[in-house]
């Protein structure tokens, strides 16, 4: 059971607290209810371009990581189609420079013309490097917007193009802050060895005083339903053929969504799944093989990937797969196997929550969604799986008509 407290500020902010006493280190995590699926679709890439341009110097502070390193700690960030995440990890006796830091990029970044030209070229490079100059990096550029017509998941965190970034100007990324990054839109999770008026007295300390702001109001295009298989073939300069299919699955409130995560480690979490046991080992058409879900707030995917080996054809593998795929369908999962596959769920889940900073993202995860305490409720939900429910969602997400194909053909003539 993880423990905490919660409380909210006059100006919207959201805080948990979660006292751990068994670590000399403390975590502030903060998570805003911004992603790429809150840009434009002529303005995309903003929110990843934020997660750079939040370290490029506050209203007060002119540089984030030096006051951090001086007191002990580290930080970093990542943004995803749904959210951006900040944390710092330093020694519980200097926390407040985390919460100084912090509430100052909250309040405001400095907003020079010298960050803004840093950054900007920092993401352009990330661009070209990890997703237009690497073997498959471009993939989801290419498979987002296959499977998604109308959601903005059909763009990834990236953003759909270079020239989005290139153009961005001082006026868009003001605004851009200005509606997102505010207390109203924001949750602030403190772990570690402290007290809970001590947690409360320091943020209204650092962060009482910054305006609310208006939380925005999120008003996305609902995806239609799927009805015809797609597919799209590229060709690249890559080591091997691959493939991606991509099946619409289930939200992340959703009843489902457990299951549909359970059903994709039955097929291939790993060497002792379906796929790899089939695929590989027996009939050695693939290198590798894996299938997992995209965890995305809104409706996501269920994805198996791989590569193919030398000699195999693309249809030859199709056969085979949709085969697999029919029995999952046709037959119920054994006991056993059911069994060994929520026993290794619930034991990364385990592992996973040893963590004082996974603890910390998972308490804000939970209460972006709705509420903090489901992070608590996780363990029994997938207890509760049967064999009979993932028949059930194979047989609904599964279909052929709800998937959508990416194939990356390997071209030594591939520009």
């Amino acid at each position: 059971m993880l423990k905490f407290d919660r409380f909210t500020l006059e100006n919207g902010l959201t805080v948990l607290f979660h006292k751990e006493i068994t670590t000399p280190m403390a975590v502030v995590n903060t998570l805003y209810d911004v992603g790429a699926r809150d840009e434009s679709e002529d303005k995309t890439g903003f929110a990843h371009l934020f997660e750079h341009l939040m370290f490029g110097g506050s209203i007060n502070i002119p540089e984030f990581d030096t006051p951090l390193q001086r007191a002990g700690g580290e930080n970093n960030a990542f943004t995803s189609n749904d959210i951006t995440n900040y944390y710092d990890v330093l020694p519980v006796q200097n926390i407040e420079t985390a919460l100084w830091l912090e509430s100052d990029r909250m309040l405001s970044l400095a907003f020079t013309d010298k960050s803004l030209e840093v950054q900007r070229s920092v993401v352009i490079e990330e661009f070209k490097q990890r997703y237009l100059n690497q073997p498959y990096g471009d993939v989801w550029l290419e498979l987002r917007p296959l499977a998604y017509k109308e959601h903005p998941y059909r763009w990834a965190t990236i953003g759909k193009e270079i020239s989005h970034i290139e153009d961005a100007t001082m006026e868009d990324v003001k605004s851009f802050f200005a509606k997102h990054y505010v207390p109203s839109n924001a949750i602030l999770c403190i772990a570690g060895n402290l007290e809970l008026d001590e947690v409360r007295r320091l943020v209204e300390k650092w962060y009482a005083s910054i305006p609310s702001g208006a939380k925005p109001k999120r008003n996305l295009p609902v995806e239609p339903i799927q009805k015809e298989f797609r597919e799209k073939t590229i060709e690249r300069k890559v080591p091997a053929d691959a493939f991606y299919y991509a099946f619409k699955m289930v939200d992340r409130r959703h009843d489902d969504y457990f299951t549909v995560d359970a059903l994709s480690d039955a097929l291939g979490r790993d060497k002792s799944s379906r796929l790899y046991v089939t695929l590989k080992k027996e009939q050695n058409l693939v290198s590798n093989i894996s299938a997992y879900v995209t965890g995305s707030i809104d409706a996501g995917l269920l994805v198996i990937s791989g590569k193919l080996n030398e000699g195999v054809s693309f249809e030859k593998f199709d056969s085979a797969l949709w085969k697999e795929i029919e029995k999952i369908q046709s037959t119920v999962l054994s006991e056993d196997e059911r069994s060994r596959i929520m026993n290794k769920v619930l034991t990364a889940k385990e592992f996973q929550d040893q963590g004082i900073l996974n603890r910390a993202m998972q308490l804000c995860n939970y209460e972006l969604l709705g509420d903090a305490e489901m992070v608590n409720q996780e363990s029994e939900i997938y207890h509760r799986i049967t064999s009979e429910d993932i028949q059930r969602v194979a047989q609904s997400t599964l279909q052929k008509t709800n998937c959508s194909l990416l194939k990356v053909k390997a071209s030594n003539n591939a520009e």
